[in-house]
């Protein structure tokens, strides 16, 4: 009658049994390019070595036989809640200025917002001369920004560092060496005050000045 064969009207039927439906389902799409087995190694990686790059992990599949793009492992870690950031710079301590400098913060936990008021720290700020160091990222989960392997330990070289009490100044590069006569000739003017030294524990000999 409705000039249907009757091997299509039975599969109507059957899928409207099973899926509730006659309506054209969408597919389940591409089969995953990684196993169960390549996720799990790739996580393993990064939380081992968080600065490794998607494209050595891409060569480390490649060797093994499985063919991804960069952009297949960045897309793989990012759902497994891993991100490639930018690394906390800190400075690089030994065990003990760790430790003093963990007392150190314990000591003052409760001084007042007028003490600090009256601290200058003498921590210079570097100045790279020749643009920013090179850029690099770590895979990590958040709030895992400060763990010691997500963060990039920094020594003060590779610039130069000036540090004033007086905020922001004009800086002046100055050419060749300075001496104590030269600065005394310079346009920095000439100041002499009285401080009391605390001294902080620090990556070098540095210390804080209150004044």
């Amino acid at each position: 009658m409705l000039n249907i064969p009757r091997e299509t009207i039975g599969s109507i039927i059957r899928k409207f049994k099973a899926k509730g439906t006659v309506e054209t389902l969408p597919c389940r799409g591409r089969k995953k390019m990684l196993t169960s087995t390549a996720v799990r190694y790739l996580k393993r990686r990064v939380e081992k070595s968080p600065r490794v790059t998607a494209e050595e992990l891409r060569k480390d599949l490649s060797d093994v036989g499985t063919e991804v793009s960069a952009q297949t492992i960045r897309r793989t870690l990012r759902n497994e809640v891993l991100h490639a950031r930018t690394p906390r710079r800190t400075p690089l301590l030994s065990p003990k200025n760790k430790k003093s400098r963990l007392q150190y913060a314990k000591s003052h936990v409760d001084k007042p917002r007028k003490f600090w008021d009256s601290v200058l720290w003498t921590d210079k700020t570097k100045l790279e001369l020749f643009g920013p160091m090179d850029q690099c990222y770590v895979w990590r989960r958040k709030n895992k920004a400060y763990e010691e392997k997500n963060t990039l330990p920094t020594v003060k070289h590779g610039g130069g560092g000036g540090q004033s009490c007086f905020g922001a100044v004009l800086l002046l590069q100055v050419q060749g060496r300075s001496t104590v006569g030269r600065q005394l000739r310079g346009p920095w003017g000439v100041c002499c005050c009285v401080v009391r030294v605390e001294y902080w524990q620090s990556a070098e000999e540095d210390c804080s000045i209150d004044l």
